[in-house]
């Protein structure tokens, strides 16, 4: 299965793994998995790290080095998945979060969360 984890999740996979789920942790292990990040968490992390979120403090350049070399495969952001974003219904208002829900419901894969918000969104949202 193909897992596109949110910015939260990811922060926690790198830096904190014990705020993982039980479940997240099993599907983040199982090699069955392909683990995907998006470039909007990159993004997101960047932006928010230079306005001093205490919660967004890693280095988003060493991040990316460290997911790629776990395993994880990189989505870009494409004109398609720009473009869905003005079809999904205003659940959500922050921007990195539709991006991502676009781009699993684009790709055809799951979007793994911790917000309860952005698991309100029908498709392929999964929340743990």
């Amino acid at each position: 299965m193909i897992l596109l984890l949110d910015t939260h999740l990811l922060l926690w996979a790198v830096g904190d793994p014990g705020r993982l789920s039980r479940e997240a942790r099993s599907l983040l292990e199982d090699l069955e998995n392909q683990l995907v990040f998006s470039v909007a968490s990159l993004w997101e992390i960047a932006i928010k790290r230079g306005l001093g979120r205490t919660d967004f403090q890693v280095d988003p350049r060493l991040m990316r080095r460290g997911l790629t070399d776990n395993g994880y495969r990189e989505l870009a952001i494409t004109a398609e998945h720009a473009l869905h974003v003005d079809s999904l219904p205003p659940i959500h208002k922050d921007p990195f979060d539709r991006m991502l829900v676009a781009q699993a419901t684009v790709e055809g894969i799951a979007l793994l969360t911790s917000d309860d918000v952005v698991a309100r969104y029908a498709g392929p949202v999964r929340r743990l």
